[in-house]
Order: structure tokens, then sequence, then C-alpha cells
């Protein structure tokens, strides 16, 4: 899950902010650099999510591998990367 703070690095790798509360957009604390607004906080976080929903899952990654080596197909670095770790 995106949280608030991935969504202010994202936008700005060098703010330095603390929350109240991590849930709370409203409990941000500038401590320093230009603050970001909450609607381009949003946003970010949204766009973010939908980046990690996209991502298949650990079992589809593991699903995909077994049918593609049954195959004799090549593998993506995700999959392979399911199989040895």
């Amino acid at each position: 899950m995106a949280t608030i703070i991935d969504a202010i690095l994202a936008i700005n790798p060098n703010a330095e902010v603390s929350l109240a509360d991590a849930e709370d957009i409203n409990s941000i604390t500038w401590l320093s650099g230009a603050e970001i607004s909450k609607a381009d906080i949003e946003a970010k976080r949204t766009e973010l999510q939908a980046i990690d929903d996209a991502k298949p899952t650990r079992a589809e990654l593991k699903a995909n591998a077994k049918a593609k080596l049954i195959a004799g197909e090549a593998l993506t670095e995700a999959e392979a990367d399911i199989i040895v770790i």
C-alpha cells in the first residue's frame, strides 16, 4: 500500500516531514523544504497505488514461472527470483 510518506518522497526525495497519524494527511508537519499540496500528495499516492496494484502477486509469479518451465519458455527476472528465493 502506498503511504503518505511514499507519495511525499516520490514528489520530493529531500522532503522532511513528520506525521502524527500515518494515515491522516492533515497531520503532516513540514520540517524543511517547500510544502506539497494535499491534492498533489493524494494524486501521487493514487498513482503509486495503481502501480503497486498492477504488479503480479508472488503466487501469480510462481504459477507463471511453473507454466513457462513446463512449456520450455524463458522466465522473467521476477519469475526466476520467485524460484530461487
